[in-house]
């Protein structure tokens, strides 16, 4: 087994557990603790994790653009609220919208009006949110249980065959050189699927992530039209993504403006 692999084996086990010890993930790789330890050293120097007497705890919560447990993460909440309500700024009547899993898009969620709208979405969170606003038509993918979202082919094959006007994507980090990344490989396909059956795409990122990247890339910033982040974002950083070629838009205005 490759590096790469038991780190994505390792964060997998801390959505599971959000705590582990590194007996139990040298029993569960097959490898022996001293590679562990070496394993946990490169993944707290990305940000991932923290380690702990024998062991290591995830960093965030909510980094994964997955939730870890049923219900919306606080950390980060007036950030995720803000960029929320910037996100219900675009979106109109009759629209036809995705929804990917997290937090943020969540906070999207919740803030709907109950009208008519088309709101495709994997994540188990938002649907039962959505269940109560019976003017919302709800368009939920095949697949199987991955924590909180439902994944698999059937689901991204499903998507592949929708019409979505816009897509509003979630990710563990975004990074100038390696893009909008994951922690695992779980939900990539889907993601892509979302992003080439969408006419714009709008990454809900806040700032905390940005600059930030985990170990799977999803989408290069070329894939998407708009980062939608929180006024916390620095004005260099916003810059330095907008030379990279994609825009930066911010609650309460910004120079790159809608």
């Amino acid at each position: 087994m490759n590096a790469l692999r038991r780190h994505e084996m390792i964060m997998e086990a801390l959505l599971e557990q959000k705590e582990v010890t590194v007996n139990a993930l040298s029993d569960r790789l097959g490898v022996t603790g001293k590679t562990i330890r070496e394993d946990l050293a490169k993944l707290e120097e990305q940000g991932l994790l923290l380690r702990v007497h024998g062991g290591a705890m995830l960093a965030q919560g909510d980094q994964l653009g997955i939730l870890s447990a049923k219900g919306a993460i606080a950390k980060h909440l007036g950030e995720k609220a803000a960029i929320a309500e910037l996100a219900l700024s675009y979106i109109e009547p009759g629209d036809i919208i995705a929804l990917d899993g997290g937090s943020t898009t969540l906070e999207i969620a919740k803030r709907l009006d109950n009208a008519p709208i088309t709101v495709v979405t994997n994540d188990l969170n938002i649907i039962a949110e959505l269940l109560r606003k019976d003017e919302v038509r709800l368009v939920v993918p095949g697949g199987y249980r991955v924590r909180n979202m439902l994944a698999g082919p059937e689901a991204a094959a499903y998507i592949r065959g929708l019409n979505i006007r816009k897509a509003f994507i979630a990710a563990t980090g975004v990074h100038l050189q390696v893009g909008f990344t994951v922690y695992t490989n779980d939900l990539i396909d889907y993601k892509r699927a979302i992003i080439e059956s969408s006419e714009r795409v709008f990454g809900v990122i806040d700032h905390h992530k940005l600059g930030q990247s985990a170990l799977r890339t999803f989408a290069s910033l070329g894939d998407v039209d708009a980062i939608l982040t929180d006024a916390g974002c620095p004005p260099e950083t916003a810059e330095r993504f907008r030379e990279a070629g994609i825009e930066v838009r911010m609650e309460h205005g910004d120079a790159g403006g809608q």
